[in-house]
């Protein structure tokens, strides 16, 4: 009666026939791991570059919006908001260096284009704008830390 089990010849040592099925199940644990890492550091990646490039899109609009303005922080986060938008507006923290004065927050009204905020934006100046958001890398019900993205665009004011 023939042995059903293979033999060497065939590629096959007797008694091996689940050893790829416990491989799969030994392996299988650490590639998703590293996949979910991945995946994970992919969208904290995503976010961190939506946020630099709308961060530069407020600064590049601020830098124009010399004398046209009263609100000069409304302009910025408002193009900003508008640039990312897969982004949580309310979660972002606005400051502002305009001609060497700080300003924060979403709006920085003044009564006209020649004072407070937007007397600061100067032809030739610069104009610095920091957006920060938060973000966390969180998996498998377990947050492996929170950190916040910083982006900051200088322009000269034109």
């Amino acid at each position: 009666m023939p042995d059903d089990r293979g033999s060497a010849a065939d590629g096959m040592r007797p008694g091996g026939e689940g050893q790829s099925m416990v491989e799969f199940a030994v392996t299988l644990p650490v590639l998703l791991l590293i996949m979910t890492g991945l995946a994970t550091f992919g969208v904290g990646m995503n976010n961190y570059l939506q946020l630099t490039e709308a961060t530069s899109v407020g600064a590049r609009q601020l830098a124009i919006s010399r004398q046209q303005t009263n609100d000069p922080c409304s302009v910025v986060s408002t193009a900003v908001m508008a640039a990312a938008p897969n982004l949580t507006s309310s979660s972002m923290s606005f400051s502002y260096l305009l001609n060497g004065v700080s300003y924060s927050g979403t709006s920085c009204s003044s009564g006209s284009p020649t004072t407070g905020a937007a007397a600061n934006l100067v032809q030739g100046k610069t104009a610095q704008v920091t957006v920060t958001y938060p973000c966390s890398f969180f998996a498998y019900k377990y947050n492996f830390g929170a950190c916040n993205l910083v982006a900051t665009t200088t322009e000269v004011v034109q």
